[in-house]
């Protein structure tokens, strides 16, 4: 594995993983993931990211050792999966994308059945700390089947951490979760985040990715298409909109060919074009030469969307 020693440096390091499903007889072989590398630095933010079907949750059940990788090398806390699959297991708190919890216990007699499982010692519990955080303490006696949706989420991530585990994985965590939750949720998670707790978040809301994580991986297809830091992720894109607002209303957009020009409906005309290649004097010059003034003018970067779209979904258009 690249870099130093996982014991050290890598809360999570996986190098040349696969995983083959063998089908029924006749059916093929379907490989969900494709000789994957992803190394999680420690105390660090990182995201997940990719299409359904893409190979995230395959990953993660391996992590957790729910499934059983076909080959490659995965250490979890420097634990090696294979050699020291208890203790690996021990350094992670997974929250599944799934709600599915015990609905005939309380929030507080579920968190104490958990961590007997992990053999925590009634002492050193922090069952009540746990779901204070999380805003559930006014629910620790109520039966579960009586939690709304959120608060059933927020349980799952108290569930998750009644351990104190190193690396938390969180798996879509704000799926159906209203605004305020949200926020509380993450409120909690970056509390963690800083005692040194190391965060692993896949998510469909990739502007909660792009402000959170500090590195992102795009899995697509089984396969690694990108892992960079964000900001670096980002700038790999190359692409810029200049958005124009002319002194005197136009009709239709004008012709700046080489570069295209859109008409938007409050009037100004957003301008795409790659900063390696051109620059912003070029655009104002075809619009100078089109006979059009400019009033006010601004830049809009590309953000995670961009690169995501272009990574996964147009890559394969």
């Amino acid at each position: 594995m690249a870099g130093n020693s996982p014991s050290t440096e890598y809360a999570i390091a996986a190098s040349g993983v696969r995983k083959t499903y063998t089908g029924a007889k006749k059916s093929p072989p379907k490989e969900a993931l494709n000789g994957i590398d992803i190394c999680v630095k420690r105390g660090s933010i990182f995201g997940l990211l990719g299409p359904n079907g893409a190979g995230k949750s395959t990953f993660i059940n391996i992590l957790a050792g729910l499934v059983r990788k076909s080959a490659g090398q995965v250490s979890v806390w420097g634990f090696d999966i294979d050699k020291n699959p208890r203790q690996a297991r021990a350094s992670l708190g997974v929250v599944p994308q799934e709600i599915n919890m015990d609905v005939f216990f309380t929030p507080k007699e579920g968190l104490e059945i958990q961590a007997g499982l992990y053999g925590v010692p009634k002492e050193k519990r922090r069952t009540m700390e746990i779901l204070s955080a999380l805003g559930l303490s006014d629910k620790a006696n109520s039966y579960v089947r009586q939690l709304s949706g959120g608060m059933k989420r927020r349980l799952l991530v108290a569930k998750a951490m009644v351990h104190s585990p190193p690396i938390l994985i969180l798996d879509e965590p704000t799926a159906g979760v209203d605004i305020e939750l949200r926020k509380q949720l993450w409120d909690y998670v970056l509390e963690l985040h800083a005692t040194g707790v190391t965060i692993v978040l896949t998510t469909h809301y990739l502007e909660e990715a792009q402000e959170l994580c500090e590195e992102i991986a795009i899995v697509h297809e089984g396969n690694v298409v990108a892992c960079k830091p964000t900001e670096e992720l980002i700038a790999s894109l190359d692409r810029k909109s200049l958005m124009v607002t002319p002194v005197e209303a136009v009709a239709v957009a004008p012709d700046l060919a080489p570069f295209h020009a859109e008409l938007r409906p409050d009037g100004r005309l957003a301008i795409p074009y790659q900063p390696s290649k051109a620059q912003v004097a070029e655009i104002l010059a075809r619009l100078s030469a089109a006979g059009i003034g400019v009033k006010d003018l601004s830049t809009v970067e590309s953000d995670l969307e961009d690169v995501f779209l272009e990574l996964t979904y147009r890559a394969v258009s």
